[in-house]
């Protein structure tokens, strides 16, 4: 049954009335959706608890969920393409991602350069995170509560705090999310602390700390807070177990993700005037929702009650080879970093063997071939040595390349961080400084274009350019030791403790973990092998689809970066984050400091000679279809910008902040 009620809150002109190529002005249609699944249907099997949520009378489970679509007001002439978004953390952010607003997230994201409107794409956004605080600019799900009061040993939650400042009180959930309440009865709660993401668990003793948080009136029980009298230290990992008296049953997020594609693609009639259906449904989520991706894959959900097929084409991006904390009981979708449900095997599309977890299993095992979607990945440097990503396509023991999947494609963005790069990079986010500046490699023309093939393999079977990564057989896939020796060379450049880099173990969650319900710490044990992108002398990656600005650079752009001093533990990698390092100016100033790179100045003759060269290199992006043809001048002009901009930084040499701090730990 899917959606069987829609609530309009608001519909208006998009954009005030602005036109989109060939298919006029667009509306943007704002609401709740309510969903009722039958818990005993086939296609709803492997949601965790949801037979335990409350049941109307008909038997179904209802909840409902925000809803957002931006379409063609004349749907006649439009080709009828529909692209769903997860918001990342109840934010919708595909409009302003491909049509590059550069605006923050919003109600109604403007219209940018209009690239997915003019390329006829309709866009829904679906709320599917039962923690966010919903309001006008972040969108959520309502979900059922599962009644656990019948069982003995329910289970317990943990919450992970990384502190990028010394601070007592904190908040029981992953960022500013709803928490799990502390149940009344909990007695046997423990809070645990390591130094660095692979260390070892401390118990903290229980007088020094209490579900509690600060106030005028001093410190004040709460079922929502947790109070640690010698404060959270900056860099260090705490985790929190207990027991809860909330149990949502988070898996309803990803039905409501597969019954709004199966609603808007087979028609939602009397539910939304003006939108007849469409012919062909794309997915797409980045990071946190990437990984949802995955999950809705590996849990074969791209069915929908009546057997249908949902998606045609998914476009995961930054997703690595985890999933996530999407469908177990108590999970916290936010939560990415904390070894749980998400870091199980498997890693990769084929099923294979894993030695380590006397497991065979594959990302796509529980799809029949006329319901599976066609896929592209798209990840950068940033995903590779965070310690998963080549997992996706080497076996589990890091040997030898996979063959790769025939309905999908895997692409680097190399020399590239998490977030798309500007030439003026954020300080921080979430309070957490970088040692060096963040990188400023933009990818978004590789993002486009990864999209555009994907609807051509939808629509007209035109198989996508080849996948493109890191691999073992040419010697492009290395530890991550070896890539760190060619920065050693560089005058002052600081690099992660070796035996303090992020991996990922097979972990043990309890004899229930096959339910959903796992035991808290974590138990990990063998270690997964972690390659990442080969580099040049000059830091540069070799391999995966290389802009400009890495075909012909003029610096050094890493997907790591170092923790800066203010946050704590400057020894260590900083999530998600890259650098850029522009090479000297000159010869004389490279020689100055000993610098084993070579100056701009011996590399290029002038600007002229500069822009002449990566329009030759764009052009053969073009030619291979990892660029589009309307994005060459956008690539060529980035590359020409940063060009410019190192010869006006270089003599400077970075920041003072990056000076400082790597001579203040060498």
């Amino acid at each position: 049954m899917g959606v069987v009620d829609f609530r309009e809150t608001r519909r208006s002109r998009y954009a005030d009335g602005q036109s989109f190529g060939d298919w006029g002005p667009f509306e943007q249609i704002d609401g709740v959706l309510t969903f009722a699944v039958d818990p005993s249907a086939k296609a709803n099997q492997t949601i965790i608890d949801l037979e335990l949520a409350p049941k109307a009378s008909d038997g179904r489970v209802r909840f409902e969920a925000d809803f957002s679509l931006i379409k063609p007001v004349d749907s006649m002439p439009a080709p009828r393409r529909l692209l769903v978004e997860l918001p990342n953390r109840g934010r919708r952010r595909a409009v302003d991602t491909f049509n590059r607003t550069g605006a923050p997230a919003s109600g109604s994201p403007p219209p940018g350069d209009g690239f997915l409107f003019t390329h006829g794409f309709s866009v829904a956004s679906i709320g599917w995170q039962w923690d966010i605080y919903r309001d006008d600019v972040l969108m959520g799900l309502e979900a059922p509560q599962a009644d656990i009061s019948g069982e003995p040993d329910p289970g317990r939650t943990v919450v992970e705090i990384r502190p990028n400042h010394h601070h007592r009180t904190h908040l029981l959930a992953d960022r500013v999310h709803r928490p799990l309440r502390v149940a009344d009865d909990d007695s046997e709660p423990a809070l645990y602390v390591r130094d660095y993401e692979d260390g070892l668990d401390t118990e903290i003793p229980r007088n020094l700390w209490r579900f509690a948080r600060e106030s005028t009136e001093g410190i004040v029980p709460s079922v929502e807070h947790i109070y640690l009298e010698p404060g959270f230290e900056p860099g260090r990992i705490y985790q929190a177990v207990y027991a809860t008296r909330d149990a949502p049953v988070a898996g309803t997020g990803l039905l409501a993700l597969r019954d709004v594609a199966s609603f808007l693609r087979y028609g939602p009639g009397s539910f939304l005037a003006g939108v007849d259906g469409f012919d062909h449904v794309l997915g797409y989520g980045v990071s946190q929702t990437g990984r949802m991706l995955r999950h809705f894959m590996y849990l074969g959900l791209n069915v929908d009650e009546d057997g249908r097929k949902v998606f045609d084409g998914l476009l995961p991006h930054v997703a690595g080879a985890r999933r996530g904390a999407f469908n177990h009981r108590f999970a916290q979708p936010s939560n990415q970093s904390y070894p749980n449900f998400g870091q199980l095997f498997p890693f990769a599309d084929e099923a294979l063997g894993d030695p380590l977890t006397d497991r065979h299993d594959g990302l796509l095992s529980r799809l029949e071939p006329s319901v599976r979607p066609k896929i592209i990945y798209t990840n950068t440097s940033a995903e590779y040595w965070r310690g998963d990503c080549s997992l996706m396509h080497t076996d589990t023991q890091g040997t030898f390349d996979l063959k790769g999947h025939v309905d999908a494609r895997i692409y680097h963005f190399a020399g590239t961080q998490h977030g798309g790069g500007t030439l003026d990079p954020d300080d921080a986010t979430e309070d957490a400084m970088g040692r060096y500046r963040f990188n400023v490699v933009d990818y978004s023309p590789l993002l486009r274009a990864a999209l555009m093939n994907l609807l051509a393999w939808v629509e007209n079977g035109v198989e996508p350019p080849p996948s493109c990564h890191p691999r073992i057989e040419d010697g492009t896939a290395v530890r991550r030791e070896e890539v760190l020796e060619v920065f050693k060379r560089i005058p002052g450049q600081a690099t992660p403790d070796a035996t303090r880099l992020w991996v990922i173990r097979t972990i043990d969650l309890g004899p229930r973990a096959a339910e959903g319900i796992g035991v808290y710490p974590t138990v990990e044990s063998t270690t997964y092998p972690c390659l990442v992108p080969s580099a040049d002398e000059d830091g540069n990656e070799r391999c995966g689809i290389r802009l400009p600005e890495i075909t012909q650079p003029v610096a050094t752009h890493t997907g790591w970066n170092l923790r800066a001093t203010e946050i704590g533990a400057p020894e260590q990698q900083l999530s998600m984050r890259g650098f850029t390092r522009w090479f000297p100016v000159s010869r004389e100033a490279r020689e100055s400091t000993g610098d084993p790179r070579r100056a701009i100045g011996e590399r290029y003759v002038d600007a002229a000679a500069y822009e002449h060269a990566v329009r030759r290199d764009t052009l053969r992006l073009v030619e291979q279809r990892y660029v589009q043809a309307e994005d060459l001048e956008w690539v060529v002009r980035n590359a020409c910008a940063r060009y410019a901009h190192a010869l006006e930084r270089s003599a400077r040499e970075e920041d003072d902040r990056s000076l400082s701090d790597v001579e203040s730990t060498n």
